[in-house]
């Protein structure tokens, strides 16, 4: 994906540009580690989940049942800023003390520099996961970033005595990290630190509800009272499914037979590993940290509403990936389940999309993207991996919707070292005890491809297993489906050139 940087500001001469129309800013609200379970308008919410303002975000829009941004923090943003799937990520890598990390901007363009080329004001707020070059100057015209992959000793800061970069001066800085963010935003979107003539784009990067999950002050105990509800295979056996999951299963009965935390695998912010929790206070503390971001998001809008700038606003609200909480015997992301992988997304702009609509095919962080090219008229100079959700979000219900949704997980690795890996030593590709894989949701069926040898593969009814608690990958009545979506699924990465389609191994089946 090499595209050298004069393409980039060359993209500002592009006749669609010069459009007359008003182009709408885009708020793109980003959360860390956030199941779709901790937002009360999704159905399967958590007991006691309690979220008004992002239902009130939904009501005003389309919400997504089924949406994939990524495996972990690092690819999740890596393809929000390139529209990439991390196999096509060129340069991308850790590099020293985790989580330090580098890429080169010529070989991996971010595109809000093409958006900043072509007449937008660019805006970051907030945690930074992509390399130690933030790109303030060439990506962003206003930034307060805390960068932590260049300063790897305050990288665990995730909710006080955050290091951060004001349009690049550093400074230490006080107060509940989701709480400041918030306060930045609204100033921005009143009109601080930004043109008053120009389209603007912000993306607003909380680190909540990410490890150590600590609560402000002001919530914690609010769900203390809450009744939990344990998933069923929070413990095994979990007959069908990889053995691997005995290397992740972060959950144990103690000596009073209650569930407590064990060591999850996370690098960051595993206090509960550390210090045992029951099931349920975990839970709790879950909740509650969901508490100041779900009031961050009311103040944004607020501050949308107030300067009147709603109605032409492309407001988005997702997270990087999902969290499991005990299903499958996981706490952390990383695995293809959808209680690892999948987040919530809602899409909103009153007087321009439907309301209080929901939308069941499931769409990727690519497609975020190029949703966002579409919206703003201003094409992306580099081939790009996702497919613009317009057709969806103007009817949500019956719009046509051919494309499966494919997702991955390389560990760390991009690129071209992703198929270097495949192709020379597979035995290598995993990530914290969990095995590389290409997955696809073909909208009833899910199929789960390792890239490592010898882990069978995985397919799922989602429509009567939810949970993807039977493996059918076995079952002779299911080849149908499994044939199908296998060559989909290869079909997928040809169409975005992931050299690793020529290399996967063989999976083995298991007997029925």
């Amino acid at each position: 994906m090499r595209v050298p940087f004069l393409a980039i500001l060359l993209a500002s001469s592009l006749p669609v540009c010069a459009a007359t129309r008003e182009r709408p800013n885009i708020l793109f609200i980003l959360s860390d580690d956030q199941s779709y379970k901790t937002v009360s308008c999704y159905p399967e919410a958590l007991p006691g989940a309690h979220t008004p303002s992002i239902d009130a975000l939904a009501r005003s829009g389309v919400r997504f049942t089924h949406s994939y941004m990524g495996a972990w923090c690092m690819p999740s943003r890596a393809t929000l800023l390139t529209g990439r799937h991390p196999h096509g990520v060129e340069s991308m890598r850790m590099e020293g003390k985790y989580p330090a990390s580098t890429y080169d901007p010529e070989k991996s363009p971010f595109w809000p520099s093409v958006f900043r080329a072509n007449g937008y004001h660019t805006a970051h707020i907030g945690k930074w996961h992509t390399g130690i070059d933030s790109g303030f100057g060439r990506d962003w015209d206003y930034q307060v970033v805390w960068n932590r992959p260049l300063h790897p000793e305050n990288a665990g800061n995730y909710y006080s005595d955050q290091l951060l970069a004001f349009n690049g001066e550093e400074r230490m800085t006080p107060g509940y990290s989701t709480d400041n963010y918030t306060a930045w935003a609204c100033d921005y979107i009143q009109g601080k630190n930004r043109p008053a003539d120009k389209p603007w784009y912000l993306w607003l990067c909380y680190g909540a509800i990410h490890g150590p999950t600590t609560p402000e002050k002001r919530h914690k105990g609010a769900h203390s009272s809450d009744a939990v509800r344990v998933p069923s295979d929070i413990l095994p056996p979990r007959p069908g499914k990889p053995d691997y999951l005995n290397a992740t299963q972060s959950w144990a009965k103690n000596n009073l037979g209650m569930l407590v935390t064990t060591k999850s695998g996370e690098s960051f912010g595993d206090d509960s590993g550390k210090n045992q929790k029951t099931y349920a206070d975990y839970i709790h503390q879950v909740l509650e940290c969901v508490e100041a971001l779900d009031e961050g998001v009311g103040k944004v809008l607020q501050a949308l509403k107030a300067s009147g700038q709603l109605e032409n606003t492309l407001v988005v609200f997702t997270a990087d990936q999902g969290f499991a909480m005990g299903e499958h015997g996981f706490r952390t992301k990383l695995a293809p389940y959808d209680a690892n992988y999948r987040g919530p997304l809602i899409v909103s702009q009153p007087g321009t999309l439907p309301q209080d609509k929901v939308c069941r095919k499931p769409v990727n962080a690519a497609d975020l993207v190029a949703t966002f090219s579409a919206a703003a008229g201003v094409p992306i100079p580099w081939k790009t991996h996702g497919r613009d959700l317009g057709p969806l979000l103007r009817d949500p219900e019956k719009a046509p919707w051919p494309h499966p949704c494919f997702f991955e997980a390389t560990g760390d690795h991009f690129g071209s070292d992703v198929n270097r890996v495949v192709s020379a030593s597979p035995e290598r590709a995993e990530h914290h005890n969990v095995p590389w894989y290409a997955a696809l949701n073909a909208g009833r069926y899910k199929y789960i491809r390792y890239l490592k040898p010898g882990v069978p593969e995985e397919l799922y009814d989602l429509q009567n297993d939810p949970e993807e608690l039977k493996n059918l990958a076995a079952d002779p009545t299911q080849q149908s489906h499994l044939e199908s979506l296998r060559f989909a699924t290869v079909g997928e990465l040809k169409r975005t050139e992931a050299a690793y389609a020529d290399n996967l191994p063989e999976a083995p089946r298991r007997l029925p």
